[in-house]
């Protein structure tokens, strides 16, 4: 009896210690995933798990928070294993995200028959998120994801590539700079707890032309290798690749030292002349880290100048907040919007796109693009190319798995059409983002985690093919080529390229895929025609012609520019209205790239051409009587310039003498010719009369004797017959200088004479109209 005593003892006591050693292992998890260290935290699930038993209520929230984890650290297959055990046990007892979660892990991993189950199943119990109908309706055919296939040409770059993540390339001077986890120099990096993987810091490869050269050195080396050897390219290439990283990569370079630091630097977007930096960061400036309330460091935009060889002047956004995270950002092509990513409240998912202005150095209040971008999924890493529309990345839109890479045409900062997935080969079942490129979609890059890389993310270039279309215009009569015809390609109702055909008739065009187009064929002395056209084959290999036929005509030709009265630049997007005065009839188009237009009346009657665009006057021009001529057909030409609010107008004569305000003689003449008229022209139109001095005599003087000759401007005008209350005379003194000429440099008089100057900026055209 007392034998067995101490048997139940022991057994009691080890009993004790597992369920203690249990019970310490899921305390440990659960810390671990609080904390977001979520490594840490499967590593204790799954031994815990291994012991634990099955139907109890630990066992149900174990699996959920390991299949998140799991997830988290973007383990598709080991996601999928959990949430499908998760299900299988507790079917009846589930929060519905866990579906959508288990659809998007089975999407990762290319099952996408059993993903359209699950997100069918999400769509059921949350009936207004709008992901669970969508995605089950994409998946009952593919076919649309790959239609774009063939035109495309992938490649892993092995130069920029480490073992670590890289990811978010951004075009810089000839070069790139992208983020990489990589560990440089030896040095101790710090390490991320959420995925035990080093912070991120900017790098830099200098010349992209290097690129291709080491991608075929790395082909050549791998058709050459093992010779008859029953490895594959893809075997070849990796052993390849993996031999290279053990060597110093000598093309990449630290982007900046003073830009990176201790935590995150993360993806950055250029101003033009590459002088100036938006980028992404941890909330730490000038050696401060903050945190949320919750304990997050959150992400921040930071802006920072070139100065020399470094970097500095770095300053944090204004719209930033330590309680949500900013991050991502793309400059528009004229550099007067910022758009970029934000989980802040009041936004439609987990993080959504954002557009704030920028202006004369100051920054608006953001805007949210809205539900034509955004969904209730994540939408991230924008990038407005050369023409203004945007890529991005979603897992809210649908897709193939994961992020995947979305085009939609904007204008003026809005939506135009519906988003486009670009497909395959851009987009896979893994995360595909962060993709940059030309205007044309020719060839840029992007960032993915496919299984081709080597660690977390790799960088990919690629090179975009078309379907080619040869357009052959003849004469209807003759059959014979007409040389000399513009070929205007329209989409969406405006105007893209204008070609113009050869000798032998034709010009050929280069068309993106998914699309319609029409093309209109006009020649002086013919009559106009046009023809539509669909591309919504997958094979560059056919090459379609068309041929239009062209009627002998006498109509006439009305056709112009639509200009920038700042700069004398084309203005893409702006309406062009021919109007008949006789019978009210009227003909619209909108600009395109080159700013041109071309209409060809069918009646006679007296005509005016109007031009029109948000933020702009509107500007009318009459063009009198136009009318079929019996001797020869009559083209019209007529270009139309535009002011925009907020452009500012250097007025090139309005000079002073030193010390002096009165208008002199040659200033007169400046004001008469270039600021009345627009003032007469646009009756309501409202300015700031800008004034500026040198930088001789105190700040006090300069400011008093610039407000003095900006009133004096504000007097003439006076004088002329202009309101008063449109004009506001304001004096800058010396703090606008156009050159060096400062207290501390001694200068000439001309160029002191280059300082005090005047200037006109338009401040409202909301009550303008035609005049």
């Amino acid at each position: 009896m007392k034998k067995y005593n101490i048997w139940l003892l022991a057994f009691i006591i080890l009993i004790a210690q597992q369920t203690f050693a249990q019970s310490s292992r899921l305390k440990a998890a659960n810390r671990s995933f609080e904390n977001m260290s979520y490594i840490e935290a499967i590593r204790n699930y799954e031994d815990y798990l291994g012991t634990a038993k099955s139907g109890t209520p630990e066992m149900k929230e174990t699996l959920t928070k390991l299949a998140y984890s799991y997830r988290k650290v973007q383990d598709s297959r080991n996601a999928e294993r959990v949430y499908a055990e998760l299900i299988n046990h507790y079917n009846k007892d589930l929060e519905s995200e866990i579906y959508l979660y288990f659809a998007q892990a089975l999407a990762n991993n290319g099952k996408y028959k059993e993903s359209q189950k699950m997100y069918s199943r999400y769509g059921q119990e949350q009936t207004t998120d709008m992901r669970g109908r969508r995605f089950t309706v994409a998946y009952m055919d593919n076919s649309h994801f790959y239609q774009d296939s063939a035109t495309y040409k992938v490649d892993y770059l092995y130069s920029l590539n480490s073992r670590q993540s890289d990811f978010s390339p951004m075009y810089y001077k000839n070069g790139l700079v992208f983020v990489s986890a990589r560990e440089e120099g030896g040095a101790i990096k710090r390490v991320f707890m959420q995925n035990q993987t080093p912070f991120l810091d900017l790098f830099m490869f200098a010349d992209t032309a290097e690129l291709r050269k080491d991608n075929i050195k790395v082909m050549k080396q791998a058709s050459g290798a093992g010779g008859g050897s029953t490895f594959s390219t893809s075997d070849k290439l990796e052993a390849i690749a993996t031999e290279e990283k053990e060597k110093p990569l000598s093309k990449i370079e630290q982007f900046s030292k003073t830009l990176n630091s201790k935590y995150h630097e993360g993806p950055v977007t250029f101003f033009k002349d590459y002088k100036k930096i938006v980028f992404t960061r941890n909330n730490y400036n000038k050696g401060r880290s903050r945190t949320s309330s919750d304990g997050v460091n959150k992400l921040k935009l930071y802006i920072a100048a070139e100065n020399g060889k470094t970097w500095g002047s770095i300053k944090e956004l204004p719209f930033n907040s330590d309680y949500y995270s900013c991050g991502h950002p793309s400059l528009s092509p004229d550099e007067s919007k910022l758009y970029f990513v934000s989980d802040m409240p009041g936004g439609f998912g987990g993080t959504d796109i954002y557009v704030v202005d920028y202006r004369d150095g100051n920054w608006g209040s953001p805007v949210n693009l809205g539900r034509e971008i955004n969904t209730e999924g994540n939408e991230m890493y924008p990038y407005v190319d050369e023409n203004g529309n945007m890529y991005f990345s979603s897992d809210g839109h649908e897709g193939l798995g994961g992020l995947d890479v979305f085009y939609v045409e904007m204008k003026e900062g809005i939506p135009l059409n519906d988003v486009k997935n670009l497909g395959t080969p851009i987009n896979s079942e893994k995360d595909d983002f962060g993709l940059i490129t030309n205007g044309t979609r020719s060839s840029g890059y992007f960032s993915s985690n496919r299984k081709r890389g080597y660690g977390d993310d790799n960088l990919y270039s690629f090179r975009h093919g078309c379907r080619k279309l040869n357009l052959l215009v003849y004469d209807a009569e003759s059959k014979k080529p007409l040389e000399a015809v513009d070929v205007r390609m329209l989409k969406n109702g405006e105007n893209k390229e204008l070609f113009v055909t050869g000798t032998d008739g034709k010009v050929t065009v280069c068309l993106e895929t998914g699309s319609d187009f029409e093309f209109k064929a006009l020649k002086e002395g013919y009559e106009s025609n046009g023809v539509s056209y669909g591309t919504f084959a997958s094979s560059l290999k056919n090459q379609t012609s068309i041929t239009i036929y062209l009627e002998k005509s006498q109509a006439p030709i009305i056709k112009g520019t639509i200009v920038s009265e700042l700069n004398q630049r084309p203005i893409q997007g702006a309406v062009v209205t021919l109007k008949n005065g006789k019978d009210g009839s009227k003909e619209q188009i909108v600009t395109g790239e080159d700013g041109r237009y071309e209409f060809q009346p069918k009646k006679e009657g007296e005509y005016s051409v109007t031009a029109s665009k948000d933020l702009y006057a509107v500007n009318t021009e009459s063009l009198g009587k136009v009318k079929q001529s019996r001797k020869s057909p009559k083209t019209v030409e007529q270009n139309l310039g535009l002011v925009g609010q907020g452009d500012i107008f250097r007025l090139e004569n309005i000079y002073y003498d030193y010390g002096q305000f009165f208008i002199r003689s040659d200033a007169a003449k400046e004001l008469e010719t270039k600021l009345i008229p627009i003032l007469k022209k646009y009756p309501n139109m409202k300015i700031e009369v800008r004034s500026h001095t040198d930088s001789r005599s105190s700040d006090a003087f300069n400011l008093k004797l610039s407000t003095n000759r900006a009133r004096a401007v504000l007097d003439y005008l006076a004088a002329r017959g202009i309101d008063t209350k449109r004009v506001v005379a304001k004096g800058y003194g010396e703090t606008e200088l156009l050159n060096n000429c400062d207290d501390e440099v001694a200068c000439k008089e001309d160029q002191h004479q280059a300082n005090r100057r005047t200037e006109f900026k338009i401040l409202d055209i909301s009550t303008v109209g035609m005049n």
